[in-house]
């Protein structure tokens, strides 16, 4: 069955697979990065999740609501766990020296594998898309991985904020 699975696979999915693996690599170095560089990948992994929501679940209450409970959860917890900022201004106007980890790697492969997890029961089982307690968990952790994103992007955005704050005064 599992040999089924993956050789039902689109051919994209393996390169998206591959794309993240390449950007999580990338993001385990320290690299000096602009703000707006700071947050393509959280806005990409809210995109691919919001999609899978809405093709999958729809972007009604249910969904949406404990999507969001997730985000709040993940971007607070995160924001209190990580105390000081792993970024400092950078040597040109705007951007930070981000140093490397190898989280946003986990958090990519957590959302493809989740996204790809759902994927593979939903065509197994149908049913579970009317499953109140499927979709609220599914939606939950997508809200919880984006939110641990959206989390790590506020600490290089403070250290930015306050660098330009302390710079004017």
């Amino acid at each position: 069955m599992f040999q089924q699975i993956l050789a039902h696979t689109p051919a994209y999915v393996w390169a998206i697979l591959a794309f993240l693996i390449y950007r999580g690599v990338v993001a385990s170095q320290d690299r000096e990065m602009t703000l707006r560089q700071i947050a393509i990948i959280p806005a990409v992994m809210l995109a691919l999740s919001l999609q899978d929501i809405a093709a999958k679940f729809g972007l009604g209450g249910l969904s949406v609501a404990t999507w969001l409970a997730g985000a709040t959860i993940g971007a607070a917890l995160t924001w209190l766990v990580s105390g000081k900022s792993r970024a400092t201004p950078g040597s040109a106007p705007g951007t930070v020296i981000q140093a490397g980890s190898w989280t946003p790697l986990a958090l990519m492969m957590a959302i493809f594998f989740t996204k790809y997890t759902v994927a593979v029961a939903l065509s197994l089982h149908p049913e579970l898309a009317r499953s109140v307690a499927f979709s609220a968990g599914v939606c939950a952790l997508f809200g919880i991985f984006n939110g641990i994103f959206f989390g790590r992007m506020l600490r290089p955005l403070n250290a930015f904020m306050t660098a330009r704050t302390t710079a004017i005064a």
